[in-house]
């Protein structure tokens, strides 16, 4: 279980890299990078499939689980752009990641789960440095003429949580037909592309290169490292600890000089990862049981 949470994890990490690359891919709309990205990401599962051992015996994958991974990787994406295009991104944005404590709170609804006070305990204060991160040390202002915007983000958020928690009912499906959600993801982003945007390219070599970053880590290989943390790992500790994603972004702009060191950095770094492990204490810290000879 522990490794299994440690790729998890790393799915986290990646997605650390998402602000950076993003804006390093210059004016190319959000539908469009989601399609050429999710094609990419694609890729990456058609790749992993030929050094990873296949099953003699192909099982069917029952349809319920083609619409969670499809409704997942798509509306996840879907609600969170609508939500920017209605909202402000500080308040669209803190209210879309509400994902982890959700997965926490949720997982005491699943089979073989148990929820603890140190779970939901770490999860709050990752929410809290959250918020010093996204608000930048400032307050909210939610406006109702906004509504509609924060309503997408929730939606957003509770299509994540949803998705993660579904798909470890499922665990013996193989992480290989993720490959599919992100093809299909790519399709449907290509649909809206046509539907609602301009299509702008990237501009240059460097652009291109930012679009294939994205494709290969964070919108790529995070989605099938995310699918091994969820199914087989400890999904409250994963849960707990996904509060990192937006700290560690911010780590990476500050790395970059894309932003300048502060007092609520340092702050946000204390509560996410005090948070992190008071949910993972029990991994952490418990006692083992000697085994029986």
């Amino acid at each position: 279980m522990g490794r299994a949470t440690l790729i998890g994890f790393s799915a986290v990490a990646m997605w650390a890299l998402l602000a950076l690359l993003t804006d390093a891919s210059g004016t190319v709309p959000p539908f469009l990078l989601s399609a050429i990205t999710f094609a990419i990401g694609t890729g990456v599962g058609l790749v992993a499939r030929l050094f990873m051992a296949q099953p003699q015996h192909k099982a069917r994958i029952p349809p319920l689980v083609w619409g969670i991974g499809i409704a997942g990787l798509f509306g996840y994406h879907f609600f969170y752009f609508t939500a920017l295009r209605n909202a402000p991104a500080v308040e669209a944005s803190l209210i879309a990641y509400l994902w982890p404590l959700l997965i926490v709170i949720g997982s005491a609804l699943m089979p073989g789960e148990r929820l603890a006070w140190n779970h939901v305990a770490g999860a709050l204060l990752g929410l809290a440095g959250t918020f010093l991160i996204v608000t930048r040390g400032g307050g909210l202002s939610f406006d109702a003429s906004y509504a509609f915007g924060y309503a997408m983000a929730g939606v957003c958020a509770l299509v994540w949580s949803a998705y993660s928690l579904l798909s470890r009912r499922f665990p013996s499906v193989p992480t290989t037909v993720v490959t599919w959600f992100c093809a299909a993801t790519s399709v449907l982003s290509l649909a809206c592309h046509l539907m609602l945007e301009e299509t702008v390219l990237p501009a240059n070599a460097g652009q291109w290169l930012a679009v294939l970053g994205l494709g290969l880590m964070p919108v790529g290989a995070a989605f099938y490292a995310w699918d091994i943390g969820v199914k087989r790992g400890n999904i409250q500790v994963l849960g707990a600890a996904s509060y990192a994603a937006p700290l560690l972004s911010t780590l990476v702009l500050i790395a970059t000089g894309f932003a300048e060191p502060s007092w609520r950095i340092l702050a946000a770094c204390v509560l996410i990862t005090g948070g992190a492990v008071l949910a993972a204490k029990s991994l952490l810290f418990g006692r083992k049981v000697p085994a029986r000879a």
